[in-house]
């Protein structure tokens, strides 16, 4: 991969200096980082440790809690919120059944049309919930008294859109709804205020670079007020030594109550990958992605196609172009297709001749 200068904008720049120079170098052109991120070279290597490191201590290492701790820790930094309020877990999916577990009888769900399928099934699926979905754009208007839940992705997965949150927030708090915010497709590039969501969940194996099974809850509100920890095993006790047997008499007084036994793999690397956001910072990798991404989109519109409108995003789907994505693959390019779009993802391991290959590939399609 070209080891120029990253894109510039507002005067936020990306070197390869600033990764410690060896983080990346994929032997591909990976544009599908809303797919699934690059693992950097530091989480390559602190897995291989603690791979090694099993042979002789088994799979929970040495140190089971300590790097799960580290990364709940980091991620809470990274958006800006206490660790406290920070539960680990290994999908979406698992956080939106419990988040439906927490709802009353007859409660109505709003969601976005087409939006992720582990924010809005697991919902659906509660015998408790009644979902309705209505175009993103009028998601805060369509908010009404008998809403229990409002739930969106901050980032639509298929084509880029970035949710009103704000907007979301304030129409739910109006007529008493609780929120529920997916950040999967927009932590760790896109400046983020969880703070005053009742729950927000993010898999940060795409955007924050971390292994499959690496899943955060974050809980708003009085913690008096959080629901029961209903799938509550032994990691969830106060003291995790008394909590192995029976009934759980003490639950953790933070949001650890919520937390599944943890993939600790995962999580070795999780530590990792989140130091290494941190190093580099969420507003330089939205002005490094969104100024790449604009320039495809330009280089699209100069080439006669359209892509869906999603300003200001790190994601470009494009329809007609579906067809482009085996000689693409042949060429190197790692993109995916979704409904139909070619979708690009761009992400701190690209570059501007990242851009100027799929766009000369596209032209000669």
């Amino acid at each position: 991969m070209d080891a120029a200068p990253f894109a510039e904008q507002s005067g936020a720049m990306l070197r390869y200096e600033a990764l410690g120079g060896q983080e990346f170098a994929p032997e591909t052109v990976y544009l599908n980082s809303a797919s699934s991120g690059l693992l950097p070279a530091r989480s390559a290597a602190a897995v291989r440790e603690a791979l090694a490191e099993s042979a002789s201590y088994g799979t929970m290492g040495r140190d089971y809690f300590g790097p799960a701790t580290a990364a709940r820790r980091a991620f809470g930094r990274l958006m800006g919120v206490p660790e406290e309020r920070v539960a680990l877990g290994s999908s979406v999916a698992v956080h939106s059944a419990f988040v439906a577990a927490s709802l009353p009888a007859g409660a109505e769900v709003l969601v976005a049309e087409g939006d992720f399928s582990s924010l809005v099934n697991p919902l659906a699926a509660h015998p408790g919930c009644t979902v309705r979905a209505v175009p993103l754009e009028a998601l805060a208007d369509e908010v009404r008294p008998g809403t229990a839940l409002v739930a969106v992705s901050a980032v639509q997965a298929l084509d880029g859109r970035i949710a009103d949150l704000a907007a979301v927030r304030e129409a739910a708090r109006a007529h008493g709804a609780r929120t529920y915010v997916d950040i999967t497709q927009a932590a760790g590039w896109l400046p983020l205020d969880i703070a005053g969501f009742d729950f927000a969940v993010c898999g940060a194996f795409k955007w924050l670079l971390c292994p499959r099974g690496t899943t955060f809850l974050y809980l708003g509100g009085d913690p008096a007020g959080w629901p029961p920890a209903v799938h509550a095993g032994w990691v969830a006790g106060e003291d995790v030594g008394e909590s192995n047997y029976g009934v759980i008499g003490r639950p953790a007084a933070t949001a650890r109550r919520f937390d599944e036994p943890h993939a600790h793999y995962s999580y070795v690397a999780a530590e990792q990958s989140l130091g290494l956001m941190a190093e580099v910072g969420v507003a330089a990798v939205h002005a490094h992605n969104t100024a790449l991404a604009d320039r495809y989109r330009a280089g699209l519109a100069e080439a006669g196609f359209t892509p869906r409108p999603a300003p200001g995003s790190a994601i470009v789907s494009t329809p007609g172009l579906a067809g482009a994505e085996p000689r693409l693959a042949g060429a190197g390019v790692r993109i995916a297709v979704r409904g139909g779009l070619l979708r690009a993802s761009f992400h701190l391991y690209n570059s501007a001749r990242d851009v100027e290959k799929v766009l000369a590939l596209l032209r000669d399609s």
